[in-house]
């Protein structure tokens, strides 16, 4: 019966050093390719556009006159039976 290959303990210590070591960036770059680089603008519609622009013209005004509080109040109805609600929250979302 053959002996069997003995290893030292400092060979499979390293062995195993190697070997997490590699496991780790293996990780590192899956994780890595996987992430989401950026998300794809959403395409505004049309019926909001204009409504999007007459807010952000209310805000430069309310910002050019200063000195307040930074609290604006507007209200308009929807335009032209348009939801634009998601277009509103990403605009005062900073995601535009």
């Amino acid at each position: 019966m053959p002996k069997p290959i003995r290893m030292g303990r400092r060979r499979w210590a390293a062995s195993w050093a190697v070997l997490c070591v590699a496991g780790l960036a293996v990780t590192a770059g899956l994780r890595s390719a996987s992430a989401p680089t950026s998300q794809p603008e959403t395409p505004v519609r049309a019926e909001c556009r204009e409504y999007i622009a007459d807010i952000e013209t209310q805000l430069d005004k309310a910002e050019q006159k200063g000195g307040g509080d930074g609290i604006l109040a507007f209200s308009r109805d929807r335009v032209g039976g348009v939801d634009c609600t998601d277009e509103l929250r990403n605009l005062f979302r900073g995601e535009r």
